[in-house]
């Protein structure tokens, strides 16, 4: 069993260059400590930790009120995530957000949609949360000691609805995603928001996109000079029928020079180079995990119907394979692959949108190291 040092997430600190509220300063007036092994820790990359610094962090912790002196110093540990289903099942909070369809007549709200492939997702995300992918039982030896600490569940569950993109109403929809997601970042405590649908259905996968790679969300990349450029490693390009939102992880051309002339999904090579992944049956995972504050934050996404009912099936039945992350540090660990199906040529059948035990042989991808660790060093 490993573990993981909180310290930032008991002070709500952040990492972000952007945000600098003088915790580090604070700290180190207060307890004496070095700075750089203040930093250290709110990072999660120390090494070890005196028992005399750590008695001075909770003189710190309790004098300012961050925690009371029962909980500590335990509530500065938690213990380290092993596998994909239990990076989920081990955070306090759980969000899952669903993008939301609407009619054109604004007086039919009542009426507005979810697509039916987005419930599926949601259903074996919920499965495999509450089963950890179906290995529950296993973890559970009866041959280990009734005391045995167990892989937890979420303690509370929420559930947020948010506008799909539209072009009568998309500054709606990108100002409430704003605020989904400031809202999710700025509570405090354990948590993990997953998005599930594209950017062409969730505006909210936008902001934890954009977010991940300091990024201005909601503003096209498409004129960059060169592919390279681009802030988001990955690019979904729509088709000519999809709203075409304006996004910085999705649009019409890669940059001024280079076309994307098929709808799908684009990535970077660890050369620089980009590669059409695949069209319809395609799809995305990716995620970042905020270690040092238990901040967790997801996108599942199949270009089309078809791909997002079988990345349900791939998560069910290979949720191991979307682990370990692809790039990380000591505080910080992301995951980001894409997932090609391909199925065998049958007759269609007219309730095949219905079904969810389709069968197609999936490729899993995970994105060059090199292409996300260029992106964090420009940021």
């Amino acid at each position: 069993m490993r573990y993981e040092f909180r310290l930032a997430e008991l002070l709500g600190h952040t990492p972000d260059r952007r945000k600098r509220p003088g915790t580090i300063k604070a700290i180190v007036e207060y307890t004496g400590l070095d700075r750089h092994q203040v930093a250290s820790l709110l990072k999660n990359e120390a090494k070890y930790i005196p028992l005399e610094a750590l008695s001075r962090l909770c003189d710190y912790l309790v004098e300012h009120g961050y925690a009371s002196a029962d909980e500590l110093p335990g509530a500065l540990f938690a213990v380290k995530p092993e596998h994909f289903w239990e990076l989920l099942a081990r955070r306090r909070k759980l969000e899952i957000c669903v993008g939301v369809r609407r009619p054109a007549e604004p007086e039919s709200a009542d009426s507005a949609w979810v697509v039916a492939s987005d419930a599926v997702l949601m259903g074996a995300v919920l499965n495999g949360v509450s089963t950890l992918g179906g290995t529950d039982k296993l973890m559970r030896s009866q041959t280990q000691p009734v005391t045995r600490e167990m892989p937890t569940h979420p303690e509370l569950l929420k559930q947020t609805l948010v506008w799909s993109p539209s072009p009568a109403d998309s500054e709606m929809a990108t100002e409430y995603a704003r605020s989904v997601h400031d809202e999710f970042t700025s509570s405090p405590g354990d948590k993990a928001l997953i998005c599930l649908g594209s950017v062409k259905s969730n505006p909210v996968v936008e902001m934890i996109v954009a977010d991940s790679f300091q990024a201005d969300p909601f503003k096209s990349e498409d004129n960059v000079s060169v592919a390279a450029d681009r802030s988001i490693p990955f690019f979904l390009r729509y088709r000519d029928t999809d709203p075409h939102p304006d996004c910085v992880s999705a649009g019409i051309r890669l940059s001024k020079k280079e076309d994307a002339k098929e709808p799908g999904i684009y990535y970077e090579k660890a050369d620089g180079s980009w590669e059409f992944a695949g069209g319809q049956d395609t799809a995305l995972v990716f995620y970042i995990y905020r270690e040092s504050l238990g901040r967790l934050e997801m996108v599942l996404s199949g270009f089309s119907g078809r791909a997002t009912r079988m990345l349900a099936r791939t998560l069910s039945s290979r949720g191991e394979e979307f682990w370990p992350p692809v790039y990380q540090e000591n505080y910080l660990q992301i995951g980001a692959y894409i997932v090609k199906y391909q199925f065998a040529e049958t007759t269609p059948e007219p309730n095949d949108l219905l079904r969810t035990d389709l069968t197609a042989n999936p490729t899993i991808t995970p994105l060059p190291v090199e292409a996300i660790a260029r992106r964090l060093r420009k940021g």
